[in-house]
Order: C-alpha cells, then sequence, then structure tokens
C-alpha cells in the first residue's frame, strides 16, 4: 500500500512538474514509508539523504507531494521529512590514482568544447580527419543533452524534424549566445537522422567552412562541384551563419544551395548569435528564408538546469558533486553551461590534488579567481552608460522624469541589471535613478524579470547586456 500510494504520487508528479524538476529533486528520493493514522489521515515519512536536500525538498516540494499524496489516499497525508542515517565514507587513498590508472567512467560531453587537458581523445566536428564525411560528432545526441526550460523549444522542434524531416519547421533556425547548446542540438538531429536512416546524406558544417568552399571552387572555377557536395543533401546542419555577414559571393551560394535543397525537400538546420532580422550585413533576402520556417531561441539555463548539468556532468566523471555544491556554483555562474563545466573542472582538479572533498569551502577555493572578479560589482553608472548605448537614449535620460517608452523601457532594463548584477538595495538603486521611491524600482525589476521568461527577444537583449557588462 505505502510503496503504491508513493509510486503513483511520484507518477503524477512526474506529470505535473517540469522534467528537469522532477529527474533532480524527485526521482533519486527513496520511497516513502506510509502510516495510516485511521480515518483522521497518514503519515508519509521520507529519509532524504543530506540537510541541504532537505530543506529544499520542504521548502519547494513538500506542499506539493502532501497534497497528491493525499488526492490519491482519499483522505489527508502529512510528509514527515527527516535525515537519512549516513553511512561511513570509505578511506581516502594517500595519493589520488593517475587518471590513466582510474577506471574509465562515462563521458557525458554537454557542448562541443575542447576536451581537457589529459582527456581521451575525441571526435571534433572542426577536425575532419577524425570525423566520418558527414562531420557529425557521433557523442552529441538527445541522450546526452541536459533537457530544460532554457532549451525545451529548441530541443522539441529538433526532435520533430528528425523523426520528419523535410516536413515542417523548414528551416529550423536555432539562435542563443555562446556556450548554450546550439551545436550540441544540430548534432543530436543529425545523429539522430542517421540512425533511423543509415543511407541518409547528412552534413554538418561551421559556415566558415562554407565560405572556404565558396572561395576554393571560385578559384578553381568548379562551381559544379560545390553544387553536387550542397544540392544533393537530405540535411545540411550549419553552425554560426552570421559569419557569412559581408560575403556577397558566398550568400550567393548558399542562396541557391538553400533554393535547391528546400525544392527537394531537404531539412535545413542553421544556429546564428541572433535572430535572422538582427543579423548584420546579410541579403534580405537570405534572412526573409531563414525565418519562413521556424525560429527558436536557446536561452541561459534556469538556476536547476544549472544543478541538473553540474550533477551530471561531475557523475559522469566519476566524482559526484554534492547539491548544496552544485547550488552554490550554479547560482555564481550564470552565463552558459561552458562556464559550468569550466567551473566544474577547477573543482574537481582542486579536489584531487589538495586531496579534500567537494563541499563548498572547497568550491569558494577552487574559484576564488572567479568570484573575486564578480565580487569586483559592476556600477550602476556603467549599466546606465551601457544601457543608454544598447538602446541609444543619453545617459541624462536614466535620472530624467521623461516617461516614453523609447525611455521608460531601458530605464526599467537597467533597474533591472543594477539589482541582478550589484548590491544595491531598492533604495539605493532608485536614488541613483534620479530619486525615484524604491516601490518604482521593485515594479520595473519584476516587470523585466516576468517578461524575460516570456519574450525571447528581450532575453537575447539582456544576454548581451550582461555579457557585455561582465567582459
Amino acid at each position: 500500500m505505502s510503496a503504491d500510494l508513493w509510486q503513483r504520487g511520484c507518477e503524477r508528479l512526474a506529470a505535473e512538474l517540469p522534467e528537469q524538476q522532477f529527474n533532480t529533486w524527485i526521482r533519486p528520493l527513496p520511497a516513502a514509508s506510509v502510516t495510516d493514522a485511521g480515518p483522521d489521515g497518514a503519515v508519509a515519512s521520507l529519509r532524504v539523504p543530506n540537510r541541504f536536500k532537505l530543506d529544499w525538498i520542504r521548502n519547494q516540494y513538500a506542499t506539493r507531494i502532501e497534497a497528491v499524496l493525499s488526492e490519491l489516499a482519499g483522505k489527508p497525508v502529512r510528509l514527515d521529512l527527516s535525515l537519512a542515517p549516513r553511512d561511513l565514507p570509505p578511506a581516502r587513498p594517500a595519493d589520488p590514482p593517475l587518471r590513466s590508472q582510474q577506471a574509465a567512467a562515462p563521458v557525458i560531453h554537454l557542448l562541443n568544447e575542447p576536451p581537457r587537458e589529459g582527456a581521451p581523445a575525441r571526435p571534433r566536428p572542426d577536425a575532419a580527419q577524425s570525423l566520418p564525411r558527414h562531420r557529425l560528432n557521433p557523442v552529441l545526441t538527445f541522450d546526452t543533452l541536459v533537457a530544460g526550460r532554457a532549451n525545451q523549444m529548441a530541443r522539441t522542434a529538433a526532435l520533430h524534424v528528425a523523426g520528419a524531416p523535410g516536413q515542417m519547421y523548414n528551416p529550423l533556425f536555432i539562435y542563443g549566445g555562446v556556450g548554450l547548446g546550439k551545436t550540441h542540438l544540430v548534432h543530436a538531429v543529425g545523429n539522430a537522422l542517421l540512425a533511423d536512416r543509415a543511407d541518409a546524406r547528412v552534413l554538418y558544417l561551421h559556415a566558415e567552412q562554407f565560405i572556404t568552399d565558396v572561395v576554393k571552387n571560385y578559384q578553381r572555377k568548379t562551381f559544379d562541384e560545390l553544387k553536387a557536395k550542397y544540392h544533393q543533401l537530405d540535411l545540411l546542419l550549419i553552425d554560426d551563419v552570421q559569419f557569412f555577414a559581408g560575403k556577397e559571393r558566398t550568400q550567393e551560394e548558399f542562396f541557391n544551395a538553400f533554393e535547391a535543397l528546400l525544392a527537394k525537400k531537404a531539412h535545413i538546420i542553421m544556429t546564428s548569435d541572433t535572430y535572422p532580422k538582427g543579423l548584420v550585413d546579410i541579403d534580405e533576402r537570405l534572412t526573409s528564408r531563414f525565418d519562413a520556417g521556424l525560429t527558436v531561441a536557446i536561452e541561459p539555463p534556469e538556476l536547476e538546469m544549472r544543478v541538473a548539468i553540474l550533477m551530471r556532468k561531475a557523475d559522469a566523471e566519476g566524482t559526484p558533486m554534492p547539491e548544496d555544491v552544485a547550488f552554490f556554483v550554479a547560482k555564481n555562474v550564470r552565463a552558459n553551461v561552458r562556464e559550468l563545466e569550466g567551473a566544474l573542472r577547477k573543482i574537481l582538479a582542486y579536489s584531487r590534488f589538495s586531496l579534500k572533498d567537494i563541499n563548498i569551502q572547497l568550491a569558494r577555493e577552487a574559484l576564488k579567481d572567479l568570484l573575486s572578479i564578480q565580487n569586483r560589482q559592476v556600477g550602476v553608472e556603467n549599466i546606465q552608460k551601457t544601457v543608454a548605448d544598447f538602446y541609444k537614449i543619453k545617459v541624462a535620460d536614466m535620472y530624467s522624469k521623461k516617461r516614453p517608452a523609447s525611455i521608460a523601457r531601458p530605464r526599467q532594463i537597467a533597474m533591472y541589471l543594477a539589482k541582478e548584477m550589484t548590491q544595491k538595495s531598492l533604495p539605493e538603486i532608485g536614488e541613483l535613478f534620479g530619486g525615484r521611491d524604491h516601490t518604482t524600482v521593485l515594479h520595473a525589476v519584476r516587470k523585466i524579470a516576468g517578461e524575460r521568461q516570456k519574450n525571447s527577444e528581450l532575453n537575447q537583449q539582456l544576454h548581451v547586456l550582461e555579457q557585455t557588462l561582465k567582459g
């Protein structure tokens, strides 16, 4: 009865909660023991492995869990959380074994980042000699991609294309900042299609490779070879099309390839650092075609997705990371997944070389350079100037009483960034924005934060501003 109720409760929670939240916090829990207290209700006793997870479950999910269990049981069920008894940790060896002496752990590459020093060699999409003709990295699949709200729409569209290429969402245009998983996603589509159809003609390349091909064929006067290479594909995956900017001959040849592939119902997936209309020095007939299919953004990962990425990557390295440490790192490293992985590598190396267990204090020591840079606070004045330049208004408008949308909107964005990126209080921020009341600042912060979740164009602009200010 108790195991059945808990199992049914978990199935309900899996349907109600975002997948990443469920997989990170609920799925790993042991089954609760349910004790019947008669007609007045029951008690579900749940033993949690550590204090951090206990507090997080209590604050974030206890009410939801109780409601679900009560509904399924037909009477009130109270959740009783307690710490599970800890096993003694294994003795630590006097000296950590060299990586070559360790048992090989499965490696999950979340991104197409360069291999670490000493890591086993693996294929790279920009190394033709190490890849088959399609130039796909076989490690970058849907299974190894951490899913979350930040990439949900892009991942869903990519899965649809992989299952039915040439049908809907053609072309698929994926945009977002660096290190967010665009390359991983396009490789995943190619690998999935080849798994279903081994004879499919698939090609992945970076935009610079296409430029090189155009230049080479132009010099040799062999454009028939260029057409033969690109016009016969079933799936073309091309990264960073913003590199076509200002290259007229390349744009002309890509336009021809684009039209030929769409005419034969081949599929095209492109990535860029900005949305099609935001591309500069690219012919309008190209950008209009980029935007004719489906355009989706990949956003910086949310907190719980960053926690899940860190824990999954640490497990793959054979050194599980405590949740509280993952939470600490995720709160301090927000920009993208590559930075998260870089922080993780520093922590793992520091732990191995210092022979210390991974905890928050060790993470602080390992990341002290990163944290010290963050602690050199971005000034509100710098934020105001950067935002004013970005939206082409005067810095003085930040302090003025003017209220047209062209000024009020950038001012609210600057207030939001000041709250996110400095230690200033709301009243202090209000004072720096022309003596405004703290409630005005709070309204701006809540408004921009809410819109950021829904408006991919605003989120992209904020991401650019944050990166500029951090840089």
